[in-house]
This record gives structure tokens, sequence and C-alpha cells, in this order.
């Protein structure tokens, strides 16, 4: 038995037939739960995934039961594809097929003329163009009419039109086999997430015609709004769609009564109010917002489809939500409905997806959101604008630390150059500022202060709008969207948290940061990183003092200024988090970030030391580094400079005493960076304690501190075991674990990833999801081996990572207690781990009801 003798190779659509999307795809399967609902759909037909494969390949179907087919559905039907998912798309419906001569003369007898040639010409059209596969432009002008595009048929098959229905079906069902499977679908679709050889049913359906007498046409509706979420009919509905020649009087109403013109609600009232009645109905039984495709027959209704209702983010946090409210769908389905990135979309201005859009550039969306604001080229012109109250764009080839303030003075950053965990990438995450980064086709010239794209070229001051949502940089100012942190938003991640099974952190660097992380539910700091907190213009001069001091007591000095800076940092941030854990990365970059680098920074910088230029031009070059990324920071200049963590530890405790007073105690978390060896730790942590212990002494105050690691080099990794008898816990950066394992430089590798990703050499961004064969191999091992010498060891993942729902479903299995990432990511962390959670319980429950039978 063949595929195409199967018995279910063409079974009809009724409410029991043996109906599955898995077999005959979503659209059969819709059609199935519409025709059991006692929707008047049209008799339906469903080919299988099977059948459609041995058409492509070249079986012919059974002519008979096509015949039968269309003699039912008195001599017209449709073909529309069948994809398992809808997002697959697939080839393009064809309408009216089986029309021939013989039908054509009985339309004109019962439809007039005009319509029943306007049916068979469409027809005609379509058949020569994808299945005769003539040249289009034959047959794309309508205007030259029946009779010739029938001669032009006929002359360029040297045969006449085919008038056997069934052969029309049978090559309309063959040319629709063969086009799912043409390189080009298979790309279309691969990119939607369909595998390589995903498979396509096909139904056929009685055609519903939409000419005749009275109201008569066919249109689409639904019940939400697609931008909002909120209730509101909206859709079109277009009189004699199908009846008349170029649209030739067609007439479009509106679906509710409207002062601007005519309604279908006013046309034909009991239509109207069927629509809303199978409305409601779809949306309770199919446990969905739909959108219905209708055709009106002289005031008769036929529901022809029915699909997923299109919408955008804050719609589909709105529609789940009220889908679980209303009783129809439980809670925990709610949150599996919602793509966890698409709540970045409802933390920021997004530009509105129904305005226009004069793009100029595209780029690695690194942040998202949107802002419009005046170009500027430098950190200092980025403050000057801020302080004019007008709102600029930082466009820069690359960001450094000292630009950090500039950002801050920005509405929205661009950078030639740079990755998903470039510099620019990470601070505007972490201070949810709109950020493109690798924008293509840019080049900045920084004297003439313009940015050319292409034959266009924009001076500092002109307005552009960056879209850090799309990676897109539009000319001028766009039509916004306001965020969407309403009830929807915060009853979502309410349901979300009961089912989450690991914890969520924020990477915070400031009370700023701190206050939003509080907002967003994190459950606590899981990185701060205090390099940033010495670039403010008070600070700066004092590290600087500190690294041209000669001797250790000349550092202690410097570095006292920065002390009470320090200890005001850290106890703000423990009194805002209120008790939940903060993890303190103790200074991590290398010195030479805090020194100009220009011959006017130098002299300004010899002016305020009261030193020569030449010995501050010789400290300088004596800091630079071929490679500053795997040279002097990190627990290697807490070694060699260990008055930087003396006075940091300090800090810490000092704070910790000032926060304890105002509420419950402090147990702050110290981190040391870069970590490869177990020598180091023990070398820090002997440090660390005694000045604990100096502050005891001195306050005569006691307290708890936990000392941990930051896992971030792969013999570090290897070496958990080791490290973890002198810590309390471990928490994997994996940006630079990344960097190291790859050999790649996280700030220039945006310049080839893409085509490396295009190429197949890696199947994603490893800095964008995280890479579970290499690096994510390094994490399960490094966590086996600390968990091995010390059971109750944290684990922890504090790299960007921990905000990409992939590597956070990763880090859940792997037994990663917490995850941290960047404020404004926490409610995506939130909902992807509260997702990937229930599919493991989920998973538990199936296998012990296995194991039970």
């Amino acid at each position: 038995m063949t595929a195409l003798t199967e018995p279910d190779a063409i079974v009809e659509i009724t409410p029991s037939a043996g109906i599955q999307t898995a077999r005959h795809g979503w659209r059969a399967k819709c059609l199935q739960r519409l025709v059991r609902m006692g929707l008047p759909v049209p008799d339906s037909f469903a080919i299988s995934a099977d059948a459609v494969r041995a058409i492509a390949a070249g079986q012919t179907p059974d002519r008979t039961r096509l015949a039968q087919i269309i003699e039912r559905a008195d001599g017209l039907v449709s073909v529309r594809p069948s994809a398992i998912n809808p997002a697959w798309g697939g080839p393009g419906t064809v309408l009216n097929v089986g029309i021939n001569d013989a039908c054509h003369a009985r339309l004109t007898r019962t439809r007039g003329k005009a319509a029943a040639d306007a049916l068979y010409l469409g027809f005609v059209q379509s058949y020569a163009v994808h299945v005769a596969r003539l040249d289009p432009d034959m047959f794309s002008d309508g205007d030259e009419g029946l009779e010739a595009a029938l001669r032009a048929y006929r002359d360029e098959t040297d045969e006449e039109f085919p008038q056997d229905p069934a052969r029309q079906l049978a090559e309309v069902l063959r040319s629709m086999a063969r086009a799912w499977d043409g390189p080009t679908a298979r790309l279309l679709r691969q990119a939607k997430g369909a595998p390589p050889v995903a498979p396509l049913g096909l139904v056929v359906q009685d055609m519903a015609l939409a000419i005749g007498p009275g109201v008569t046409g066919s249109g689409t509706i639904q019940f939400i709004d697609s931008v909002t979420g909120m209730p509101r009919i909206t859709g079109r509905f277009r009189g004699q769609s199908q009846g008349r020649s170029k649209g030739e009087g067609a007439e479009t109403l509106y679906l509710t009564r409207d002062p601007r013109g005519p309604s279908l609600e006013e046309a034909a009232p009991e239509v109207f109010a069927d629509l809303v009645r199978f409305g409601v109905a779809a949306r309770e039984r199919l446990r969905e917002e739909m959108q219905i495709e209708f055709v009106v027959s002289d005031s008769r209704l036929s529901i022809i489809d029915a699909v997923r209702t299109p919408r955008n983010s804050r719609a589909s946090v709105r529609i789940a939500v009220a889908l679980a409210r209303d009783g129809i769908v439980p809670p925990e389905e709610a949150v599996m409905r919602v793509e966890p990135r698409a709540l970045s979309d409802l933390l920021h201005h997004q530009v509105d997806p129904r305005a226009p859009r004069d793009i100029i550039a595209r780029g690695i969306n690194a942040s998202p959101g949107a802002a419009t604001g005046r170009i500027v080229f430098t950190a200092a012109a980025a403050q000057a604008a801020e302080a004019r109250g007008e709102p600029a764009v930082l466009v820069r080839r690359e960001t450094v630390p000292e630009d950090i303030r500039g950002m801050h003075a920005s509405v929205a950053v661009v950078t030639e150059r740079g990755g998903m965990t470039s510099h620019a990438a990470v601070i505007a995450r972490g201070i949810g500022l709109p950020c493109i980064v690798g924008a293509n086709g840019i080049s900045i010239d920084a004297r003439a202060r313009t940015m050319q794209v292409g034959s266009r070229i924009f001076r500092e001051g002109e307005e552009v709008t960056v879209d850090g949502t799309s990676g897109e940089v539009l000319a001028g100012a766009a039509e916004m969207l306001e965020p969407a942190l309403d009830d929807s938003f915060s009853q979502l991640l309410e349901w979300a948290d009961q089912h989450c099974r690991i914890k969520i952190r924020a990477n915070a660097d400031t009370p700023e940061d701190a206050r939003t992380a509080r907002m967003f539910n994190a459950q606590g700091i899981g990185l701060c990183r205090t390099e940033h907190m010495f670039f403010d213009d008070e600070r700066l001069p004092a590290m600087r003092e500190m690294i041209f001091a000669g001797q250790p007591e000349d550092r202690r000095l410097s570095l006292e200024r920065l002390l009470p800076m320090q200890r005001s940092d850290f106890a703000a941030l423990f009194e805002i988090m209120a008790g939940l854990p903060v993890t303190i990365r103790l200074f991590d970059p290398p010195l030479h970030e805090f020194l100009p680098h220009d011959r006017e920074g130098m002299r300004e910088l010899a002016e305020s030391l009261d030193l020569p230029l030449s010995d501050v031009t010789r400290r300088v070059e004596a800091l630079s580094e071929f490679n500053p990324m795997l040279g002097m920071r990190g627990v290697r200049l807490g070694i060699t400079v260990p008055e930087i963590y003396d006075m940091q530890a300090r800090a810490i405790f000092e704070a910790t005493i000032l926060a304890s007073r105002n509420g419950a105690p402090v147990v702050p978390e110290i981190m040391i960076p870069l970590v490869s060896a177990r020598r180091e730790v023990e070398l820090v942590k002997t440090r660390i304690d005694a000045v604990a212990a100096a502050v005891r002494n001195e306050t005569r105050k006691d307290f708890a501190y936990r000392l941990g690691v930051m896992v971030e080099t792969p013999r570090a990794a290897l070496r958990a075991g080791d490290i973890a008898e002198h810590a309390a816990f471990l928490s994997f950066g994996t940006n630079d674990l990344t960097q190291m394992t790859y050999g790649l430089s996280r700030d220039d590798a945006g310049r080839f990833m893409g085509i490396y990703v295009s190429q197949g050499v890696y199947a994603e961004d490893p800095f964008h999801i995280l890479d579970q064969d290499g690096v994510g191999e390094l994490v399960a091992i490094g966590a086996e081996r600390a968990r091995s010498h010390k059971p109750g060891i944290t684990i922890s993942v504090c790299g960007e990572h921990g905000g990409n729902p992939e590597s956070i479903a990763f880090c859940l299995r792997a037994g990663v207690n917490y995850v941290s990432c960047s404020p404004f990511r926490v409610p995506v962390a939130r909902l992807a781990a509260a997702q990937e959670s229930i599919l493991m319980a989920r998973e538990e429950a199936e296998s012990a009801a296995a194991d039970g039978s």
C-alpha cells in the first residue's frame, strides 16, 4: 500500500475524523475544531503529509477521488497549505480550482458575466504561473481579459486550458507539494525554526463564493488589538471581492459602526452578531484569541479559516494573562505562552510598528528599547547636551570605560564596532539604555563630527532614532509606544515566580542599578563591578594619584581618599537591597584604563600631579600591555598591588556595620576576579581576613562575610575542586570564560561573527547564547568538582548569559543555584527560568507515571 492509497491519505474533516496535527497540519486540525463547534465551515478534506510527500515524488493522486470531492463542491474548491506550525508558512492558497468553460457558463447565468469572467481569469493566471510555470509577465495584465489569457495559455503550451477539474486539482496539488520542497522555501522555513524535512499537509475546501446579490464579500475579524492587546473588534470586509475585475464595484465596509462610512454591523446585523458569537466561542473552545476568515454570500455566512491573532509583545502578555484570569487556561499555561524575550519590549519605549521607518543603518541589537536624540560623538558632548536638556545619541567607534559618564547622559548609544558582550553592550543593558553595536556601513569622522552611511552624511546635532530592539538606526524622530509595566506584566511574573527553581539576581554597580533590580524583584545582587565606581570625576584623580605612587605607603594614602566614597557606595547598596545578598567583585580592570592615552590628556594629568610630562608618558607606556585582558588585572593586580583590595575590603566591612544598624544583619559576599590557582585565593583570603579582624577590633562590632571566586579562566573551572576549599561560592563569569575558551576577543568578534554563524562554524554567537558543548561543559565540570570537595558550595553564573533564556535553561539543569544578569533583563530571566522549571516538573511527572505503570 502506497502513501496515496492509505485510508487517511485524503480524509474528510468531520467531528470524528482522525485528524492529527503531526500528520495533517495545524490548519486541518483547526478546521476540525471549528466543525466540532458547529460553525458554518464549507466541506473540507485533509491530505496527509505522507501523501503530499508522495505527490511531490511523482506519484499520481486518485483522480476518481479528486473528481468526487469537486462534484460535492458544486464544481469549485480551494487548496491551502497546512504545515505542523503556522509560522512555517507554505505555498500560496489557490482558489477556484475546477473552473472550466462549462462552469464558467453556469456562473454567467447565475452570478453574471463580469463575476464569472473574473473568477475564471484569476484561476487561469494562477494556474499558468504556478502550475504550468509560464512567464508571469504574460499573465499579469487583467485588463486584457479572459479570452486573451486562454489564448496566451494555448499559444505557450500548444494545448487548450485543462477542462478536467480532477486534472486541475491533481496538478495544483503536485505544484504545491513540490514548491514546499524547493530550496528557497526550505531556507525560509528553517529561518523560522522548522526542521529541514518539515512535513506539509494540504487542505481542499469547497469554495464559498463571495459574489452575488445582497451583502456579499469576504473579510477577516479579530477581537483584540494586535498592538495593545486590549479588547477591540478590528479587521476588514471587502464586498464582492471575488466577483469584480480589478476591484471594480467592490466596496470596503467597516466592521463596526463608524462615522467615516458604512459598516457590516449596519448592513448585515445578524451576520455581524454571528461573527461576534463565533469569536467568543472560538476563544473559549480553542483557548486562544483567534482571527477568523469569513465569506458572506447574500447575507449567508461561511467560516473559511481561523488563525491565532497576530500580536506584538505587549499584546502577547495581556492576552495570556486575560485568558488565565477568565479561567480559559491555567496560570501555568499563561506563563508558558509568552516568549521571555518579549518582556524586554515592555520595559522600554518602542518604535510603533505601525509607523514608517527611514532605516539608515543596521547592527547588533545589544540592548532593547528605542529613543530619539541628537547625534554626539564624545562623552563630553553628551554631558553638555544633558545639561542643556537635549536628548543625545552617543555615536562612537567603540566605547571605553571613561565613556560611562557620557553613556549615562545619553538616551541611546551606537558603536561602529563591538559584539553582544562588548563594553557598550554590557553597560547599556545594565542601565537600560537602547544600544546598537557593530553597526554595519557607518563611518565616523571624529574631527569633522560626521557619520557617513552610504551616500548620506549626518552631522553632529542631527536627530536620529535608535531602535535597540530591532538593531536599526532611523533618520529623524519615530513614533513611540510607551513602556507597558502594567498589571498584566506584574501578574504574569508573579505566576512565573511560583514555579521557578533557580534564583535570579541582578548585576548592579550603582544605587540606581540596585533600585531597578528591586523594582523587578531581583533576589539580590550577583555582581557589583566596583571599578565602575572609580570613573567618577571626584574619584578619578585619587585613582590616578595612586597609580603614580611609588611606595605602598603612598598608595595607601591615595586610597584613603577613596575609602569613604567606597564605604558610602556599599552602604547604599546594602540598604537598598534590605538584607538580600550582595556580591561585590573586587577591583578587576588593568590600571591603564584609568589613564589618558592622548598627548593633551597626559599633559593635563602632568599638571594635576605636578609631574614632568615625560614622567607621565613613561608611566603610561610602562602600564601598556600587548593584551591587557590577559595581563595585570583581577587577582593578579590584587596580589601585586594589595593595597587596593585592602581598601575595598575595609570599605565593605565598615559599610556592613553601618547598614546593619538600620536593618537586618548584612552578610556581604566578596568575590575575587580572574582566579586561576588555589594559591591566589589563599593569598587574598589571608589579607581580607586580616582586614576583617582589624575592623572588628576597631569598631568592637562583629559581622560575617562570605568569600567567593569568579571563575573566568578554563583552568579555574578545571581546578574548581582545589579552589572550592577556600571559597563559599563560585560564580562563573561566562563573558571572559567564553572569550578565553574560544580565544576570541569579545569586543572584536562582532566583526566576523555573522559570517561564522551563517556558514555554520558556530550555531550561535557564543557571546549571546552560552556554548553548552564547550563553555557549558567547563561550567558543568567546575560545578561537579567543586561540589565533590565542598557539597554545600553555592554555584552561580554572573556573565551576560545569565539573562539569556536558552542559557538559563542550561544553568537550571546543570544545578546552578542562581544566575545574575543586567537589571533590565531580570524579568526575562524570571520568565525563562519559570518556563524551564515547568518543563522539568512535567518531565519528572511523566517519568514518575512511567515508573508507576
